[in-house]
């Protein structure tokens, strides 16, 4: 195991999730998804872990994030990559995540109100994607936007059966997919909505 994957769980292991929502905090230690408002979840804590490990992360990788949320896997990203640029959807939600993130004084990350599905063009090219809600197919925005020698984490699939996918970069701008793992997450809202 490398350094930076043992430092990652170790960081994890003393996160506190319950720092992260407003209500159900004594349920916070279960590995379970649990409910945030607006119809959003925050993760069970093994799929963040698992999800974070497999982007590989690097000290001063440029990283795109999809869904806020309750701002728990951002901080993650931000412990352990260069810049994460962070797109919300829903107002209330970024404004706590934020709120969250700048009591836990990081510096490095930028935060974006509006669809995600077409990525973050004016800052792209990015070495890491990390999309927090399951998309109807890979979003072809997403592919170009993603550095050669990057990879993304994506759920694809329905509302009753997703595939949690691996995609990564070749230099010469082929994209190869792995299957990670069966997933459930809650749809990502725009133009590649299911």
């Amino acid at each position: 195991m490398n350094s930076q994957r043992k430092e990652i769980i170790s960081y994890f292991k003393q996160m506190d999730r319950s720092f992260f929502m407003d209500a159900n905090k004594d349920l916070a230690p279960f590995d379970q998804a649990l409910p945030i408002g607006f119809e959003q979840t925050i993760s069970q804590p093994s799929l963040v872990l698992e999800m974070t490990l497999a982007l590989d992360l690097q000290p001063k990788q440029k990283v795109l994030e999809l869904g806020t949320g309750s701002g728990f896997q951002t901080a993650l990203l931000a412990a352990f990559s260069g810049t994460v640029y962070t797109i919300e959807r829903i107002e209330e939600l970024q404004k706590r995540a934020k709120e969250r993130l700048e009591q836990l004084d990081f510096q490095n990350i930028h935060y974006r109100l509006g669809d995600g599905s077409e990525g973050w063009e004016e800052h792209a090219p990015f070495d890491r994607i990390m999309v927090t809600a399951a998309a109807s197919e890979v979003p072809r925005e997403l592919l170009e936007q993603l550095n050669e020698g990057g990879k993304m984490v994506i759920p694809v699939g329905n509302s009753f059966s997703q595939e949690l996918r691996l995609i990564e970069k070749d230099s010469d701008g082929r994209t190869h997919t792995t299957l990670l793992n069966e997933v459930l997450f809650v749809p990502l809202k725009g133009k590649y909505e299911r």
